[in-house]
């Protein structure tokens, strides 16, 4: 028998998995319903008077910042360790992954990073540096669902999911 990964850390990248796929359907729900809208300057600047505007940034910024924190420090991690890496930083985990495929572009990954930090606090004080972090995020979220699919289709190849871990 050819050993694809280590049996024994399967649970863990399941889990991890199982999780950005949820953390991503919950994403692109409000990623879908955000980025329907015309965002514009005006639209960034009317955010101050409309509730559910502000409501629905509030939503789109926890739920990218939740799926990008795990992605890095729970979903490439888990899976660098089932195909027998140690990474020991972000860095390692990233220059892992954009060896295996997963992640087209570790830089890219840093910087929507620094693009969640814009986003959680500029939308109150800086309307301009707010509409060109918003505008930004979107590449940046599909960014970050291509990674979560990259790693689902690793987990697939390599015979990771079994049929009852595909019913959860």
């Amino acid at each position: 028998m050819i050993l694809t990964y280590l049996p024994e850390h399967a649970e863990s990248a399941r889990t991890a998995l199982d999780l950005a796929e949820r953390e991503s359907a919950h994403l692109g729900y409000t990623c879908n319903t955000l980025y329907a809208e015309v965002i514009d300057l005006a639209w960034v600047k009317a955010l101050a008077e409309r509730e559910d505007l502000a409501e629905k940034i509030d939503a789109f910024v926890a739920r990218f910042g939740r799926l990008q924190d795990h992605i890095g420090e729970k979903l490439l991690p888990a899976f660098a360790i089932l195909l027998g890496e140690q990474p020991k930083s972000l860095l390692d985990v990233l220059g892992y992954a954009e060896s295996m495929g997963w992640v087209e572009d570790a830089e890219a990954f840093i910087g929507a990073r620094k693009l969640r930090n814009l986003l959680v606090h500029e939308y109150m004080s800086e309307s301009e540096l707010f509409h060109a972090a918003l505008i930004a995020a979107k590449p940046a979220t599909e960014m970050l669902f291509r990674i979560v699919a990259a790693t689902m289709a690793e987990a697939t190849m390599r015979g990771v999911l079994t049929p009852e871990s595909k019913q959860r």
